[in-house]
């Protein structure tokens, strides 16, 4: 069994023949600048100690040698043995709060970016797990499918923005009936990580909470915010032209409430904790996860595979080196033997 690393170089040869090409017409108009310059037989006695053979042997080492550095580059490696590899892990589904009160900067930079920041560094420290992500406000949205493809997950995750989901709310129990829907394996273990700032949290939430239970998933619940609250900045290209009002024109205060969150996380076997701190939060579901068992994924077994660029480069240079001694007047045991006729 054998693979090649950077099999993008073995474009590299098709200089090959053009060098070739460009040898042969170098000796071609060498030839024909002889013969005008004079007699072939004349210009031969002239250069006695040229070698017909050398320059083309010459030009022969120096392709082997490109070929050689060609092939180191494309680096092909060899199966040198056959291991089986278990992935184990949990089903996570981070389920974030997408409705506009997560605009609010009463939490920097604003909740719905620290609610980012927090999933961004717990998918950093997970391992074989896999992830999904749900967006939610009066409505639940299917953002990413279980995968196991970490940098994806991100990309989808720094794509989130309140303008996802058209219907305004919190709809805690619709974030937690589609999570369960992600679960494909009723023998894999389940974490739903759902963030919010807990306003206007809906009703069946927590119906919804003991139904996820019931189907072994467990809850942790995030809040980002603060109970003092904070305005809704409406900008335009980065800069705050107003604040979002009610409808009696006054300027809305979102606040914190985790009484709704930690109701689910209880209902649920989970936990709640405040996402004021990044590293807390992260060490927190870190040990969440260290207290949930590990179920195999998938058995494969998998080649090992072993680099050998290191022969194809060492030949390249051995053939370089040789071709510093090879010069292009005759050799003197090769003269004796004759082989090119090269002798009157």
């Amino acid at each position: 069994m054998y693979e090649l690393d950077e099999s993008k170089y073995l474009y590299l040869f098709g200089v090959l023949p053009v060098l070739v090409l460009l040898f042969l017409f170098n000796l071609y108009w060498k030839r024909k600048k002889q013969r005008e310059f004079g007699d072939a037989d004349l210009v031969k006695r002239l250069t006695p100690e040229k070698s017909v053979f050398k320059p083309v042997l010459k030009f022969i080492v120096l392709m082997l040698a490109l070929s050689g550095i060609i092939l180191a580059l494309v680096n092909p490696k060899i199966g040198t043995k056959t291991e089986t590899v278990k992935r184990e892990g949990i089903d996570i589904v981070f389920a974030i709060d997408v409705s506009k009160s997560m605009l609010a900067e009463d939490i920097a930079p604003n909740r719905l970016e620290k609610a980012k920041q927090i999933v961004s560094q717990i998918i950093n420290q997970l391992g074989t797990d896999r992830i999904g992500i749900i967006g939610y406000a009066g409505g639940a949205y299917p953002v990413l499918p279980i995968t196991s493809d970490y940098s994806v997950a991100k990309m989808y995750l720094q794509n989130m923005n309140t303008d996802m989901v058209s219907s305004q709310g919190t709809a805690l129990s619709q974030a937690i009936e589609l999570a369960t829907t992600y679960y494909d394996d009723p023998q894999t273990s389940k974490l739903l990580v759902l963030i919010s700032d807990g306003e206007d949290h809906g009703e069946g939430s927590m119906e919804a909470a003991e139904a996820a239970k019931e189907k072994g998933i467990k809850i942790i619940t995030i809040g980002v915010g603060t109970e003092k609250g904070g305005t809704i900045p409406l900008k335009r290209n980065g800069v705050t032209e107003s604040y979002k009002r009610d409808k009696d024109g006054e300027v809305v205060i979102t606040k914190l409430y985790p009484d709704a969150l930690k109701t689910i996380a209880e209902r649920s076997n989970g936990g709640y904790i405040y996402g004021g701190n990044t590293r807390d939060v992260t060490e927190y579901v870190k040990k969440a996860l260290d207290n949930i068992e590990k179920t195999e994924f998938e058995s494969k077994e998998i080649a090992t595979y072993d680099s050998q660029y290191q022969w194809f480069l060492g030949a390249a240079f051995l053939l370089l080196f040789i071709d510093v001694f090879l010069l292009d007047r005759k050799t003197a045991w090769i003269r004796k033997l004759n082989l090119f006729n090269e002798k009157e």
